[in-house]
């Protein structure tokens, strides 16, 4: 398995974010989304936990919709709990139940993080009860895309060569395809693309260090960026993804996930040579000779 992210490096960014003013703009939009989706689902859950949700919105917001009758929580840190809040503490790539033991499982903004991604969706599905669900928010491809792009353009330009400063982030056939290893049934994957407008890259860039999203590359560059690089890198921002008041745009491409662990009552795919029709004869009455 390759080591993409530095795990030590991102615990230590989220415990940073946490301990100042945490930038959760993006997060209470996700908590509010995957709440909403929950609410339309005509049924209860007995047992609810949500995975390194960093400030808890996801889980408050689970609870609100009515459709769960407890919430339990994990991160990897204790002091991510709320005062008198009890808290599950597993590192990021362990999903710290028992088999069969909750009935939902979400996780906001945080398997993107993983490097064994493939081996997290496994321990989702079979913490889960048969017919339990999983809903999850991870950033996907498009995520800020303009950043890595002024990022990687300015560092070449003054230092000669660049290195990545923005994490790469999934395709949403990457998750569906994960979803579907990882032996969820009826997986469905759906992308929203939320614009946040900032006076400058210098904003943007405090709002992602307050977010826990400062480069956790286990193959980072060590050298820090010089002032001239980061004045080069507002340069362009400005020059290419500024609106007509000068403001720039920064793109947050989150990927929604559902999926359930099997049940015999789930639909089910036709058997194959169970059609009623032939391919053939379907096509020749959808057409003309």
């Amino acid at each position: 398995m390759e080591t993409l992210f530095d795990q030590s490096l991102i615990d230590t960014n989220r415990r940073r974010a946490l301990a100042g003013q945490p930038a959760d703009f993006l997060l209470d939009v996700v908590a509010r989304e995957l709440a909403e989706r929950l609410s339309v689902i005509e049924r209860r859950f007995e047992r609810a936990v949500e995975l390194h949700g960093h400030t808890g919105a996801t889980a408050r917001a689970i609870v609100a919709t009515g459709k769960v009758d407890a919430m339990e929580r994990v991160e990897s840190d204790a002091r991510f709990a709320a005062p008198d809040e009890a808290l599950m503490v597993s590192p990021l790539e362990t999903v710290p139940l028992e088999p069969q033991s909750a009935n939902l499982i979400v996780s906001p903004l945080a398997l993107h993080l993983t490097n064994d991604t493939p081996g997290v969706f496994v321990q989702i599905r079979r913490a889960l009860k048969p017919d339990g669900l999983f809903l999850a928010a991870i950033p996907g491809s498009g995520t800020l895309q303009e950043l890595r792009e002024v990022l990687l353009a300015a560092e070449s330009e003054i230092m000669g060569g660049a290195s990545p400063r923005v994490i790469p982030f999934p395709d949403v056939r990457d998750v569906g395809a994960l979803l579907q290893r990882g032996g969820f049934a009826l997986p469905v994957t759906d992308r929203e693309t939320y614009t946040v407008r900032y006076d400058s890259i210098f904003p943007l860039m405090k709002d992602l260090r307050a977010m826990g999203m400062a480069n956790p590359l286990a193959g980072r560059s060590r050298r820090p960026l010089t002032r001239g690089t980061f004045l080069r890198a507002a340069e362009l921002y400005a020059e290419r993804f500024s609106d007509p008041d000068g403001r720039i745009r920064a793109s947050f491409s989150i990927i929604y996930v559902s999926g359930w662990a099997p049940h015999e009552s789930q639909q089910k795919p036709l058997k194959p040579g169970s059609a009623t029709m032939r391919l053939a004869d379907a096509l020749k009455q959808g057409g003309s000779d």
